[in-house]
């Protein structure tokens, strides 16, 4: 990817960059070609955005932000701002985004802090729809979904492929698993185990996703394995669930979907709210 600070592209960017005149763009911010920045939209010093992405107007992308290829960001969407958490004090951390994301008008997406690895990082491939808030030293995998209003706390994890609808609330520490679905206005408060349907007040697992494991190109025999196994888990009593769970540990030849879902649950077990795999994350980011 050709990256140019703005200062040393200026006569092409006729060619290769399109930047209204009224956008604000710091001379040491770093953009790809083909990057476009809509009027009055604010691009910081300590920002790198990857060529074909587009910035529409009334956008801010602060603080040390990198932003990888063709994502598309809204307007009065602010990206990098520093962090809303009591303990920070101006530390040196940052916002890593990869491609091909939609963010929505008005999102928030916060940098990470000292105290969860410095770093609030988005994968590729995800759609964040209007009003969303990403706090500080979030991870959000590849192909999530969040609808409109969603809140997220400090220090959460949503893996791969979920989908959490409007106005969902989320506790800090908590870990939502790949492709659950978390149904509208629901608090949750604990870890959201993998492939399921998560509801209510107070929030409580339902079913599992078939449909969403069905659009995801799940096999039928793959969807029946993980219902089979979600009937041993959850439509039985904590002393059966145990004994199931001790019984798929000791199984060779159960899936990978089947085995991470084992290993979600164990790790449930070992900190409340999430924090025991907190302290494993912190670990992973600082030594990378």
């Amino acid at each position: 990817m050709a990256l140019l600070r703005v200062f040393e592209h200026a006569k092409k960017r006729g060619n290769r960059m399109k930047i209204h005149k009224s956008a604000i763009v710091h001379p040491d911010a770093i953009l790809g070609e083909e990057v476009e920045i809509g009027p009055f939209s604010v691009i910081g010093a300590g920002v790198t955005i990857g060529e074909g992405t587009i910035i529409k107007n009334h956008v801010t992308v602060t603080g040390n932000t990198s932003i990888g290829k063709n994502n598309i960001i809204h307007p009065n969407a602010v990206l990098g701002a520093e962090p809303q958490d009591l303990k920070y004090r101006g530390e040196c951390t940052f916002l890593e985004m990869g491609d091909n994301n939609v963010v929505r008008e008005g999102v928030t997406i916060n940098t990470g802090t000292a105290g969860g690895g410095g770093k609030t990082i988005v994968g590729d491939n995800n759609f964040f729809m209007a009003c969303v808030h990403v706090a500080h030293d979030c991870i959000i995998e590849d192909n999530v979904l969040l609808a409109n209003g969603v809140l997220l706390g400090g220090h959460i994890t949503i893996e791969r492929g979920a989908k959490l609808m409007g106005l969902v609330g989320i506790q800090p520490f908590v870990t939502i698993g790949c492709y659950a679905y978390i149904g509208g206005h629901t608090r949750i408060v604990q870890d959201v185990p993998p492939y399921v349907i998560i509801e209510g007040h107070p929030a409580r697992v339902r079913q599992v996703n078939v449909v969403g494991l069905e659009r995801e190109g799940f096999s039928k025999e793959r969807i029946d394995e993980i219902k089979n196994v979600f009937r041993a888990l959850f439509r039985s009593d904590e002393l059966n669930r145990s004994k199931n769970l001790e019984k798929l540990e000791g199984q060779k030849d159960i899936s990978p979907e089947v085995r991470h879902l084992v290993t979600f649950l164990r790790n449930m077990d070992k900190g409340k709210f999430g924090r025991y795999r907190e302290s494993f994350r912190y670990s992973a980011i600082t030594t990378n």
